[in-house]
């Protein structure tokens, strides 16, 4: 019986020939197989992913040279691009649209023998924090069918969670990694805007989308970033870095923690939720952390700035589906060019997506564009100056990810305002550019999962990756 605890561990099994990469991919396609009732992917690639792995197997067997991804079994989310096989962002606009190359992030994997299972369901566009928003129907949370799995990369992580696949790749825009790791109970993390090239990246908000990492484990996560952060001259917005995280299993060193009052008092947030971070700050003291808290009076304002500012870029963005130059074409007879674009989009795009691309345009509009999108980036200025000012004095942030455990499938999905302040704790890293990680470590007495989001300065990652690790193994004592 084939069984995962990370990728050392199973490279070393390879090695002794305790297992094999067939058997790793024939164990996965069986769980996949039992669990489509989750909804978490669009499409499985078998028989590429069979074939692949028997040629892996070959190699070793040969005692040839291994990548350094040798047989690790990963899924994407449908936002990224791979060579030959379908990209939609989970929209009829895109629907049966094969990618015509492979994202830079998919061929660093690929290029160190990842095995690629299969595409993962989402929001469309990534726009949602439930995946109720897909054309291809709601995933379903693993621990609980009954609650949603978290958005937008909710597929990605109930892949992980559910054991279908050893990694997964999400995208995070505002929280998109992050919250769906919380809600399913794994580890979900986002990187500092610009560490993981965005070229075959669906853009929603291009100053905001970042390629993240779903993993059972830090070290794994790790891994995989180490390979997929590698510099690429096809984005110039990345950031030139040291790509090797010389990551340590075991480290103890003290810290300057600090956590945001205004979040931790704020009366969204879930009571039981909060009486376990504070215990946990508690704990961290006791072992020799420095704990303080920090006023932060602008939380009110991220989520406001960040739906004016993603609706502004996805407006721009989505314009390209047109159903001309990509996208679905109507089979409406229409009389000029305008209502041609207007019956494409109209049927192509979901409600969440229309909703937001109608608010992009009202914001850059004559008239309103001060009063909203200036105004927006004045908030969004002043938090990345706030946030440079407590990394001065503070090593981390520590708040929570959500201000709930996951909630009820078709709960929130009439509410778009009580669905956007779902994501309140984790915009604010995309606001700033910020590396942050959602960490599994507490059941609430619902019996669903929910951990603590742990927030670094910029090009902090390893740092971040590695006083994350700190905890987790503290926790498990």
């Amino acid at each position: 019986m084939f069984l995962f605890s990370d990728i050392q561990q199973y490279h070393l099994d390879l090695t002794n020939r305790k297992t094999s990469c067939v058997e790793a991919v024939e164990h996965y396609l069986d769980v996949i197989a039992k669990n489509q009732q989750l909804n978490a992917f669009v499409e499985v690639y078998a028989t590429e992913a069979l074939e692949r792995a028997k040629a892996l197997d070959k190699n070793r067997s040969q005692q040839l040279p291994t990548g350094k991804l040798h047989g690790v079994v990963i899924a994407l989310k449908d936002v990224i691009c791979y060579k030959d096989h379908k990209v939609t962002a989970a929209s009829k606009i895109l629907k049966d649209f094969t990618s015509l190359f492979n994202a830079s992030a998919v061929q660093y994997l690929l290029d160190e023998e990842a095995i690629i299972i299969g595409s993962c369901n989402c929001d469309e566009f990534a726009m949602g924090s439930s995946n109720e928003n897909s054309s291809y129907g709601s995933v379903k949370n693993p621990i609980d069918n009954l609650k949603v799995p978290g958005g937008s990369s909710g597929g990605s992580a109930v892949a992980v969670s559910a054991g279908m696949c050893m990694v997964s790749l999400g995208s995070d825009t505002g929280g998109s990694v992050r919250q769906p790791a919380d809600f399913c109970g794994i580890v979900g993390f986002k990187p500092t805007y610009g560490r993981i090239s965005r070229y075959g990246l669906i853009a929603y908000a291009s100053s905001f989308d970042q390629i993240g990492i779903f993993g059972n484990n830090i070290a794994d996560v790790c891994d995989v970033l180490n390979v997929i952060s590698r510099t690429d001259e096809y984005d110039s917005t990345m950031i030139q870095h040291d790509t090797e995280i010389k990551f340590q299993e075991k480290q103890e060193k003290k810290f300057r923690i600090g956590y945001l009052k205004d979040v931790m008092e704020h009366p969204i947030l879930d009571q039981e939720i909060k009486n376990a971070i504070f215990k946990k700050l508690d704990s961290l003291k006791e072992d020799g952390h420095e704990i303080t808290p920090i006023d932060f009076d602008l939380i009110d304002y991220v989520v406001p700035a960040y739906y004016v500012l993603t609706a502004a870029e996805a407006s721009s963005n989505l314009s390209r589906f047109d159903g001309i130059r990509f996208g679905h074409q109507s089979a409406s007879p229409v009389s000029n060019l305008n209502d041609f674009y207007i019956k494409n989009r109209s049927e192509g795009f979901g409600k969440e997506v229309k909703r937001r691309i109608m608010l992009g345009n009202f914001v850059l509009s004559s008239g309103y564009y001060d009063a909203y999108y200036t105004k927006a980036q004045q908030v969004r200025k002043m938090l990345t100056e706030k946030t440079e000012k407590i990394f001065s004095s503070c090593d981390f942030i520590l708040i929570p990810v959500s201000p709930t455990t996951a909630f009820n499938l078709n709960e929130k999905k009439k509410d778009p305002v009580s669905m956007y302040l779902a994501d309140i704790f984790t915009v604010f890293a995309n606001l700033t550019g910020i590396p942050s990680i959602a960490i599994p470590l507490f059941q609430h007495t619902n019996g669903l999962p929910f951990g603590l989001q742990l927030l670094a300065a910029k090009e902090h990652d390893e740092a971040l990756l590695q006083f994350s690790n700190q905890i987790s193994n503290h926790q498990k004592k």
